[in-house]
């Protein structure tokens, strides 16, 4: 593929995308593909790097500014200033998920018929039960 190109037909397929969403991502200046007869659009192995970076760095929960700001920026330091943003975020979402996760697999291991009278569902609540309040601490079962 690197020394041939490829149709936005062909690249949609590859990774999975409508072609809509490579035209919305040109648009928005995160494509250039070169164009060829009839004005289409042909696609160099460089196009396809930069495709598949758009959608890692989307997958991770980056916008399309953020990721236009990402890949355009010549300067380590606004690239980088991104990226840490984004990355506080992800790592506040895996918490979310993480702490999620371990309340669903509470819930898989309760034997109580009402899981919130559960202790160990409760125990996984607690931090946003907690209203510092006696009776709001306490665990029943």
């Amino acid at each position: 593929m690197k020394s041939s190109s490829m149709t936005i037909g062909q690249v949609a397929g590859h990774f999975g995308l409508p072609t809509h969403v490579l035209r919305h991502w040109e648009s928005m200046g995160l494509l250039q593909p070169a164009r060829v007869h009839g004005d289409r659009r042909r696609y160099t192995y460089d196009d396809l790097v930069r495709v598949a970076s758009i959608v890692v760095v989307k997958r991770a929960g980056l916008s399309l500014v953020d990721i236009r700001e990402f890949l355009g920026s010549m300067h380590t330091t606004t690239r980088n200033e991104v990226l840490r943003r984004n990355r506080d975020a992800l790592r506040a979402k895996m918490t979310a998920l993480r702490s999620a996760l371990e309340l669903l697999e509470a819930a898989l291991d309760c034997p109580y018929n009402d899981i919130t009278t559960c202790p160990i569902y409760r125990t996984n609540l607690a931090e946003l039960v907690d209203t510092d309040s006696d009776t709001t601490r306490r665990v029943t079962g």
